[in-house]
């Protein structure tokens, strides 16, 4: 008696058919309800505890992206178990295709996302460079979506050779009638992960100097010395040589001074010690050496090397202020004159 009633058919499938269709969907049903319950809490109880932060992005995409895929998953394999009409399979199988396009292209942008987020936390990025970062994710994402989408359409039954031919055409013509913007396009990418220099950070760059104020998709401004803002192309700054003050650790001064030829022998030696005991009461600044350097057109030369420690230019001119001082009190308490441009003429009786 039960088996001629399972036998019994509607709508072109028997009973037991339909039977079978609801037992995957309770089944599956319970299943993901048990993921969503104690799977995911265990899941995100062991994803916290742990010190990296790729369990906790895992755990994150199973909830966002796994449970859609297994009721995906679940509706089509309980349709499977009816005999459909042709038309009714092919706009399942379509929305099948749509929906499944629209997980993986959710899970790919999420995925692109934290890898852009865990680069910017690693390498410690200020305000700026985020808001450069949130562009670069948003033309990922965009890329994305237009793969996913042209993937969505070709599996569908469309046509799109002919656009994807049409598309590389124009892009082509583009591209040539656009060097110059791609250029500096392809020198933001440059600038935004090589890094060759921050925002707030000392540069010169050619003929120019000043303090990074922010860079764009096509220019970088430039704070110059002299208060106004220095335009400058990304394709220009990658091409040039940029001289990055800001990380320079400790700075190397060296600067000369010229005694007169009048100076005792005696004087001249004692002028290397002179000045080692005055640069060992100053403060943040190593001396390197003294050196009689040269006989000059009205002076004698000696050339002093000294490190200051950091890159703070206020701070080195305050040090060689003091240096520049107190070698001129010694230098005159032991009578020891600075040299300066002098002519002497020699009259001879015709």
């Amino acid at each position: 008696m039960i088996g001629n009633i399972l036998q019994r058919e509607f709508y072109h499938n028997r009973l037991s058919e339909y039977l079978i269709c609801l037992a995957i969907i309770l089944g599956g049903i319970l299943a993901v309800r048990f993921v969503e319950g104690p799977a995911m809490r265990r899941l995100k109880a062991w994803a916290e505890k742990t010190p990296t932060r790729y369990d906790d992005f895992l755990v994150g995409r199973i909830r966002g992206t796994g449970i859609p895929l297994a009721w995906l998953a679940i509706v089509q394999a309980s349709l499977r178990a009816l005999t459909l009409t042709p038309r009714v399979e092919r706009i399942i199988d379509m929305a099948g295709i749509v929906l499944l396009t629209l997980i993986v292209i959710v899970f790919t942008v999420s995925l692109v996302r934290y890898g852009f987020e865990e680069y910017s936390r690693k390498r410690g990025e200020d305000a700026t460079s985020d808001r450069a970062l949130r562009g670069v994710i948003g033309l990922a994402k965009a890329l994305v979506w237009i793969i996913g989408a042209l993937f969505m359409l070709d599996n569908l039954g469309f046509r799109i050779s002919t656009v994807v031919a049409g598309l590389g055409i124009g892009g082509i013509a583009l591209a040539l009638a656009a060097q110059t913007i791609l250029g500096d396009l392809f020198g933001y990418f440059v600038i935004l992960f090589d890094r060759p220099f921050e925002i707030g950070d000392f540069v010169v760059v050619g003929d120019h100097m000043g303090v990074i104020e922010r860079f764009g998709i096509k220019t970088t401004r430039i704070a110059s010395l002299d208060g106004e803002q220095i335009v400058v192309s990304n394709k220009d700054l990658t091409d040039s040589r940029v001289r990055n003050f800001k990380r320079m650790a400790k700075r190397r001064v060296a600067f000369r001074l010229g005694v007169t030829y009048q100076t005792p022998l005696e004087r001249l030696r004692e002028i290397p010690g002179i000045v080692a005991e005055i640069f060992l009461k100053i403060e943040g600044a190593t001396l390197d050496r003294v050196h009689f350097f040269s006989y000059g057109d009205f002076s004698l030369i000696y050339e002093i090397v000294y490190y200051v420690d950091g890159n703070d230019y206020t701070r080195y001119m305050d040090l060689q202020q003091m240096a520049n001082l107190r070698i001129y009190e010694e230098f005159g308490k032991r009578r020891i004159e600075f040299a300066y441009p002098t002519q002497t003429l020699y009259l001879a009786k015709a």
